[in-house]
């Protein structure tokens, strides 16, 4: 790899998404995260309080501003959360040595969540959090620590519906996409990454995918159809 490839890895890269849509997302994720805690505070019962996870703002840039990643969806979100904070819960218990506790409930949390398919990355840093936090949610009690985490989980979902379809109606959860006949004459080796980058400007935020690699799955895609 020479010094102009190196360089390359290092750039970042363009998008198509407006000024307007990026200030959107912000805004949004700002004004979920201050209701959820709003909301926590006044669902907590005396000395067991409801806590704001860290994860939860992990969670909001999926939310907002990549409201169309699979990784976003309800689905991911709720059992991705709980089932990391079990998998945290559980080597907190089982592994004395923070540490190594942390990167098992990490390693086995992703583990998890890719066979149940609910990977959802801020799920790694609920398990984590169940680890580190795990002498405070030893004297709250673990159906504490259960509870806290669904209602992150349950909460951030509903605020996600809400807000995103007052931004963008119909935009979260995101449904199925049903594929348009190609026009007449269009043949599929005329796609370009310009109309990539034309059709990605028009989904009105960011897709958890690049151009170069959408194209290269159309491409491959048409030339597994030929074979």
């Amino acid at each position: 790899m020479n010094l102009k490839d190196l360089s390359a890895l290092f750039r970042p890269s363009l998008d198509s998404i407006s000024l307007t849509e990026k200030f959107r997302s912000a805004i949004a994720a700002m004004f979920s995260v201050l209701l959820l805690g709003e909301a926590l505070h006044f669902l907590s019962n005396g000395g067991h309080p409801l806590i704001l996870f860290a994860s939860t703002a992990a969670a909001s840039v999926l939310l907002y501003a990549l409201p169309h990643s699979p990784m976003s969806q309800p689905w991911p979100l709720l059992v991705g959360n709980l089932l990391s904070a079990v998998v945290g819960c559980l080597c907190s218990v089982f592994i004395p040595d923070p540490v190594i506790a942390a990167a098992c409930a990490v390693g086995l949390s992703i583990f998890l969540m890719h066979l149940t398919h609910s990977l959802h990355p801020p799920g790694a840093a609920t398990a984590m959090l169940m680890v580190l936090n795990a002498e405070q949610i030893q004297h709250h009690g673990w159906m504490w620590a259960g509870g806290a985490v669904l209602a992150n989980a349950v909460l951030s979902l509903l605020l996600a519906i809400i807000i995103n379809n007052l931004i963008h109606f119909g935009r979260y959860p995101v449904h199925r996409y049903h594929l348009l006949p190609t026009q007449a004459g269009v043949h599929a080796d005329e796609l370009a990454a310009e109309d990539i980058e034309w059709a990605l400007g028009k989904m009105e935020g960011v897709i958890d995918v690049g151009k170069e690699d959408l194209l290269m799955i159309y491409r491959l895609a048409i030339e597994h159809a030929r074979r």
